[in-house]
């Protein structure tokens, strides 16, 4: 393009500066073109409200399974061949010394050859054997895949726990729970996309296992405790609703004004999504809490008349979950309640921990799987359970097991599972998988999987990289699906 300058020359070169500028429309053109092939910006990505509302529902990148997760986590690490890993040979060799090779463990107080203090039967149609631990629980295996081939790359609970919960074994990474949200939003505006039922123990790590990480705030997940009052503070102490609906307008003026001075600002925009949610938050969550309208019949089937207290807690848990499902909570993460002791890591004295950690959550488990089924819910519902590892197939000391990170079980039931099957194996001491070894990662991408998401295309820009749940890993376990 010619120009004219004061000096009368005329020039048909442009400098770096001005082209820039008349290229602006054409950079916002190639932008755009990026952006529309990116799910989460394109017609079926986030809304153009995505700053105010990120919470909005959003379409999977294809049809889903499942709408939504409930989790199960056993803080500590239940021991695989006393819950769904029956191994005779521990039964044979009882008491005497290990014969393969052992691994350095936590504590190296390596002991013996230890039997499994429960016995194993078959239950279903499949035949799944289950421990004696869960009864109500077995009644449910030919709805379930039990995945025995698990494999984490951690031994300590801390760094386990993150691995397990974000996809990292480091702090500061975001949780599932968060990613699930963060790709889909939530069906339910009133209340968190991502809810932690908290039955009396955070697991080691602490709330960085739920948290959003480098994602917006408002998908970190939202911690309700298991008695009458769920949340502090979810009864307002204004005098009426309008005085409070005055303060939160008062606060929208402020930041519209801050945010047309300053320009948008990621961080403020979650806090204010968030001070609106929680305003929205005093009216569903009391009434999600308040069970009283659920039948004798229920509440007895959830075990809340249990003579066990830690029964009673971990079955109110699992009831107020359904509730959250049933509006559209999408990730629902549910921890274990206190039993007057260790947390399913017996270290010593196996049979009385993991008995009394069972008898805590088995007949509400059950129940829930029951309930989740009846009311139809369990067609689109996937649950999961499981801990940060395994314990060893020999003694710590002469009565515990230490941690075992090289083989261990979970299980997986509901929408898009193929049920009373079994995945993988470990080796016949029980002790490491061999047979379709299943990583974190894997779990992840299969989570992802049933709710519609490529867990390769659910990505994060951050410190100079696409991020994303599942690292540089992970890969769908297509034999455990239906």
């Amino acid at each position: 393009m010619n120009k004219s300058f004061p000096c009368g020359k005329v020039s048909t070169t442009v400098s770096r500066r001005q082209w820039l500028v008349r290229s602006a429309c054409g950079f916002g053109a190639v932008a755009l073109a990026a952006l529309s092939r990116d799910r989460a910006f394109a017609g079926g990505g986030f809304a153009a409200d995505e700053k105010i509302n990120p919470l909005a529902p959003r379409r999977p990148h294809f049809e889903p399974k499942v709408k939504r997760v409930v989790y199960l986590y056993m803080d500590g690490g239940p021991s695989q061949v006393d819950t769904f890993d029956p191994k005779p040979l521990l039964t044979k060799e009882n008491g005497q010394p290990f014969k393969m090779k052992m691994e350095p463990t936590q504590f190296n107080n390596n002991g013996n050859t230890l039997a499994s203090p429960w016995k194993f039967k078959p239950y279903g149609e499949c035949g799944t054997p289950v421990s004696d631990l869960f009864p109500h629980v077995a009644q449910h295996v030919d709805k379930m895949c039990v995945i025995r081939s698990m494999f984490s790359n951690f031994s300590e609970h801390t760094n386990a726990n993150y691995f397990l919960h974000t996809g990292n074994g480091f702090q500061g990474r975001p949780s599932m729970g968060a990613w699930v949200c963060y790709g889909l939003g939530s069906e339910n505006q009133n209340l968190p996309g991502f809810v932690v039922l908290n039955g009396g123990l955070i697991p080691p790590g602490g709330l960085d296992c739920f948290n959003s990480g480098f994602l917006p705030a408002s998908y970190q997940g939202s911690i309700f405790n298991a008695g009458d009052t769920p949340l502090a503070n979810i009864r307002p102490q204004e005098s009426s609703p309008g005085l409070q609906r005055k303060k939160l307008d008062l606060l929208a003026q402020l930041d519209a004004a801050n945010r047309e001075r300053l320009g948008s600002n990621g961080q403020i925009e979650a806090a204010i999504a968030n001070y609106e949610l929680a305003y929205r938050m005093q009216m569903a969550v009391p009434e999600v809490a308040d069970i009283s309208d659920e039948s004798a019949q229920t509440k007895a089937m959830y075990g809340l008349e249990a003579e066990y207290k830690p029964t009673r807690v971990y079955g109110r848990q699992c009831l107020i979950a359904r509730r959250l499902l049933e509006r559209g909570v999408r990730f629902i993460e549910i921890t274990c309640p206190g039993v007057g002791h260790d947390r399913w890591d017996q270290h010593g004295n196996l049979k009385q921990g993991h008995a009394d950690n069972a008898r805590a959550i088995d007949q509400p488990i059950g129940a829930l799987l029951t309930d989740l089924s009846q009311r139809g819910l369990l067609d689109d519902t996937l649950v999961v359970w499981s801990g940060e590892f395994g314990r060893t197939p020999f003694a710590q000391g002469t009565d515990g097991r230490d941690h075992n990170p090289f083989g261990f079980s979970l299980w997986m039931a509901g929408g898009g599972i193929r049920g009373g099957t079994v995945y993988g194996a470990t080796d016949e001491y029980g002790y490491k998988a061999i047979e379709n070894k299943v990583e974190i990662h894997d779990l992840h991408a299969t989570m992802l999987h049933l709710l519609g998401i490529n867990h390769e295309q659910l990505t994060f820009h951050w410190s100079g990289r696409d991020m994303r749940l599942t690292d540089v890993k992970g890969r769908v376990i297509h034999g455990i699906l239906a």
